[in-house]
């Protein structure tokens, strides 16, 4: 864990989150799953940032090959931090988040993906998801075991208890 105090002028307009985007076709692929970016700069034809305020969740790939197969397949859900919180350094996120989920491989990464395909069809956009729900199916995955899946009933309790604090 890293922890960075805030400077006067960054506790009234605090840094955005960025996440280096790359679309190398079949060698290298970071891209969003979901979010929503207070900012997207396109910096040539492969490579983008987009940029997060704090508190916003996003789901990030990572997924890159060589001539002989897939070498990284890793999924993120991160919360963008405050300055002063504390946050997990990741690959291409500056200066880090708050991971809520973070698989490999290639099998639990896509059942991770699955899983935001059912949240979807629910009608509830990732990004306002329980954060518990993202630890609960992280660990539910890292310890061998089928996770829970996430229902209306737990989204609106959700939803009530975010608005009470």
């Amino acid at each position: 864990m890293t922890r960075i105090e805030p400077s006067p002028s960054e506790r009234h307009n605090p840094p955005l989150t960025q996440v280096e985007l790359i679309w190398i076709e079949k060698r290298i692929e970071h891209w969003l799953r979901f979010g929503r970016p207070a900012e997207h700069k396109i910096l040539d034809r492969s490579r983008s940032i987009s940029s997060f305020a704090p508190g916003a969740i996003f789901g990030f790939v990572r997924w890159s090959s060589n001539d002989y197969g897939t070498i990284v397949s890793q999924f993120d859900i991160v919360r963008a931090v405050l300055p002063g919180e504390n946050f997990q350094t990741l690959p291409c996120v500056h200066p880090g988040g708050e991971t809520l989920l973070g698989v490999h491989g290639w099998p639990i990464v896509e059942r991770v993906l699955q899983e935001i395909d059912a949240i979807e069809a629910l009608r509830i956009n990732p990004i306002d998801v329980a954060p518990d729900y993202w630890r609960h199916l992280h660990n539910r995955l890292a310890a061998g075991h089928t996770p829970r899946r996430y229902t209306r009933e737990q989204h609106s309790a959700w939803l009530k208890r975010r608005s009470v604090s």
